[in-house]
């Protein structure tokens, strides 16, 4: 295929029946709940079908009546896996009875709304975005001027969730495109779902490990590729590690700072092509969140537990 512009496959289908729960790892505390097969991936152009509002968590009755039905907020986060040096655009397909952004005549009908507003996004990197979705809507990616592909959604949870979704190589030799997705479900435990976009012949494995702190014991676990753990609040290294030889090698490396109830991807990136330009393989970790947020719930935490030890303590006296 033509190696400088990414080609639009007529029935490509991305891997996207959801990750599989991996294994239970020591740094874990509990499995994950996923849902599987809410999208599916195709090559197809956007068509003015009927897309309609989804946002907000309770949607008031036109009547009269006391019984109002629930609406849930779903969030979009796109990772863009794709190595290319052109960034991408992203639009979502709406109907004439839309609800419609700011500068949208809603008596117009407008085929596509653009997502990227802020600037076109960068290979490896991630972006959320609030935006009304539900089952069948679709989403175009384009590439400077060329058409990558466009992503339909199959289904969505009843219940706010944030929907994942990477776009990445189809293969070594053509620059089509895939998709892979996940939906997060509302967990207390941060979430972590790590994927493999890599195109190559170069072998690794992703692994967590505690930030080395003085006194303390280092834990390391290896993670899988494609599937979604747990972990506890804290601030942990993530590497991808190589062999060379019988010896290991540290291909990549970077930190992840995991806070309750956030959700986080762990992307391993990169292509080596039959042809063009060879992009080396990455770590790709998004949201990065704030360490002093820890520190912050540590002291609210002992806050509480001193108020409790007063309370207790007046009880006795």
């Amino acid at each position: 295929g033509d190696s400088t512009s990414p080609q639009t496959q007529s029935n490509c289908s991305g891997s996207t029946s959801g990750l599989p729960v991996a294994t239970m790892v020591k740094l874990t505390l509990c499995f994950l709940p996923f849902f599987a097969g809410l999208a599916t991936a195709a090559q197809v152009q956007v068509q003015d079908t009927a897309l309609h509002h989804v946002i907000g968590h309770v949607k008031k009755s036109t009547a009269d009546g006391f019984v109002s039905s629930l609406v849930f907020k779903h969030r979009l986060r796109v990772c863009n896996a794709y190595p290319f040096e052109e960034a991408m655009d992203i639009y979502r397909g709406v109907a004439p009875h839309d609800d419609l952004p700011k500068g949208y005549g809603p008596r117009n009908a407008h085929p596509l709304i653009k997502l990227t507003v802020d600037g076109p996004m960068d290979y490896k990197t991630c972006r959320d975005f609030l935006t009304p979705m539900k089952a069948g809507d679709k989403f175009k990616f384009t590439v400077g001027s060329y058409n990558a592909g466009t992503f339909a959604i199959s289904d969505l949870p009843n219940n706010d969730a944030l929907l994942l979704l990477v776009i990445y190589r189809h293969d070594r030799l053509s620059t089509a495109v895939s998709f892979e997705s996940h939906v997060f479900a509302n967990l207390l435990n941060a979430q972590v779902a790590i994927i493999d976009t890599y195109k190559g012949d170069m072998k690794a494995k992703p692994q967590i490990r505690d930030t080395p702190t003085k006194g303390l014991s280092t834990r390391s676990e290896l993670l899988k590729f494609n599937s979604v753990v747990a972990v506890n609040p804290g601030i942990y290294q993530v590497s991808l590690v190589g062999k060379k030889g019988r010896n290991s090698t540290l291909v990549a490396n970077s930190t992840l700072v995991a806070l309750n109830r956030q959700s986080y991807v762990i992307i391993r990136t990169g292509v080596e092509p039959e042809h063009g330009p060879e992009y080396p393989q990455a770590l790709v970790v998004y949201p990065e969140s704030d360490p002093r947020a820890l520190q912050s719930v540590a002291s609210h935490r002992e806050v509480l537990f001193a108020m409790l030890v007063m309370m207790v303590a007046a009880m006795w006296a």
